[in-house]
């Protein structure tokens, strides 16, 4: 692979040929890699991609890939967004960036009811491990029992945000100002 470049350890040859066949399913249907070198691979490793515009009937639309792969799809109105979370089936977590409270703090009443961790300012990652790993709808698969199902149904979510003025500013005006419901507490940096 070419000098410079960060290319994406896959677990195996099965998933190179998945991100393959997601990444020329897209391109069929309209889609480009808009970088260089997106979607290349050797073996197991595989370039990543950034993939607009992203549609309904693509499967990177809807699947969850786990993959080095970044769909985008633009939308003209937040309702279009919102919706588009409502009906995923997946509900791990949300990221939304901005700095008005007003509208933040509306966007994070309806996606906590849709997913665990909304992530204020900052891309949705793994940790830190102190927070808990958990999520809704089919990521939250392998709750079969009563007792799991009830304990799938009152998982917490949370609101995460990077320790920084802004971020403290911007959550300090959501409660201050009661912009949203969910969030309603100080906090301590």
């Amino acid at each position: 692979m070419g000098e410079g470049r960060v290319d994406t350890p896959l677990p195996g040859m099965h998933r190179t040929a998945y991100m393959t066949a997601a990444l020329d399913d897209a391109k069929e249907k309209g889609a480009q890699v808009i970088n260089e070198g997106g979607g290349d691979f050797c073996k197991t490793l595989f370039y990543p991609a950034v993939v607009y515009p992203v549609k309904e009937g693509m499967m990177l639309y809807r699947e969850e890939q786990f993959g080095p792969i970044i769909p985008v799809t633009p939308f003209d109105d937040i309702e279009t967004a919102l919706e588009y979370v409502i009906t995923s089936e997946h509900g791990q977590q949300v990221s939304i960036f901005g700095t008005d409270p007003a509208q933040i703090g509306a966007l994070v009443d309806p996606l906590v009811n849709q997913v665990c961790r909304v992530n204020l300012n900052c891309q949705c990652q793994r940790g830190p491990d102190v927070f808990p790993f958990a999520g809704r709808k089919d990521s939250a698969e392998g709750t079969l029992s009563v007792a799991d199902a009830l304990r799938a149904f009152s998982i917490r979510s949370m609101v995460a945000a990077k320790q920084t003025d802004e971020s403290r500013v911007l959550l300090d005006a959501i409660v201050t100002e009661r912009k949203s419901k969910f969030v309603n507490t100080g906090f301590i940096f």
